[in-house]
């Protein structure tokens, strides 16, 4: 495969399926530098948002990835920073939607929402992924380590604008660390700030390669559990790159045991029923679709099977 500047992958994601990466900026160029970031400290630490790259230089190299045929089911602006600092950043989403069919989606600290500039380029973004892993303004400047001039309730704040005003999927991703923010106090406290944000998903969690510090830790399986149960959300730890997990031997009763606490698309359940090497799976989709009690939703590129019964 050809070599690419501004893209990377396809690499199997846990919530997406096959996703090409797109970088927009420089290599750990960021307005945090999170204690549990997998690609250590940030070494260019910035508020300030710039055109790193030229739009139409990316735009071309995407356009000679599509020409090698490669599958993948998702299109994900993530970078190795934070791609939000990026200023052209609706310009660039404008121009990958033009391009393929398949969704577009943008990983972000959601630092800058409470910017109209930067809420209103994620827009255009079918799937927006926000983190969410303080409280308030200690446990914020504790765990995200933020530009200095970047406030916890401006963050806040912007996140609940984005999330009334945002048309496609918002799924927001919330990182817990043992005795840092695992503890009940602390996820009743997240628990209260969630209920005035409008959100799809929620996603728990905690580190699983080296972090930017040595002293923080993964939580435990007991505080991973807690918070699932206390927020509502999904374990990442259920996930992993091929797919949802289930102890249901019967492949259809497996999809339905997880559907009924959490939707899947249709990537999740191919990868999944693909991983359990099922024989079976248009047959398993056509019964989806006929069950009474599974709603079929299409949105943006995607069809997600929830359990409404």
């Amino acid at each position: 495969m050809k070599t690419y500047q501004y893209l990377f992958g396809p690499v199997p994601s846990r919530r997406m399926g096959l996703s090409i990466g797109v970088s927009p900026i420089p290599r750990k160029c960021c307005n945090y530098s999170c204690i549990y970031c997998q690609l250590g400290r940030t070494n260019k630490l910035t508020n300030t948002r710039q055109s790193f790259f030229k739009t139409e230089e990316i735009l071309k190299e995407f356009e000679d990835y599509l020409k090698e045929e490669i599958k993948f089911d998702v299109v994900t602006i993530v970078g190795e920073g934070e791609p939000t600092l990026y200023k052209d950043l609706k310009e660039l989403i404008l121009g990958l939607k033009k391009l393929t069919k398949k969704p577009v989606a943008v990983i972000t600290n959601g630092s800058l929402l409470y910017e109209k500039d930067v809420r209103e380029a994620l827009y255009e973004a079918d799937i927006v992924l926000p983190s969410f892993d303080g409280y308030d303004e200690e446990s914020f400047k504790k765990i995200d380590r933020p530009f200095g001039r970047i406030k916890y309730r401006h963050v806040y704040e912007g996140l609940i604008t984005f999330s009334k005003e945002y048309k496609g999927q918002l799924w927001i991703e919330t990182m817990i660390m043992k005795e840092i923010n695992d503890h009940e106090e602390a996820l009743l406290k997240i628990k209260d700030l969630l209920k005035n944000i409008n959100y799809n998903r929620l996603y728990i969690n905690t580190p699983v390669r080296p972090p930017a510090e040595k002293w923080v830790e993964a939580a435990s399986k007991e505080s991973i559990e807690l918070a699932v149960n206390l927020l509502g959300g999904i374990s990442i730890d259920m996930l992993d790159s091929e797919g949802f997990y289930s102890e249901e031997k019967d492949d259809y009763k497996a999809i339905l045991s997880i559907i009924k606490r959490h939707p899947m698309n249709q990537y999740e359940i191919e990868s999944f029923l693909k991983s359990r090497k099922c024989e079976k799976i248009e047959e398993i989709f056509e019964k989806l679709k006929n069950d009474e009690n599974v709603e079929v939703v299409d949105y943006k590129g995607y069809t997600t099977y929830r359990y409404v019964s």
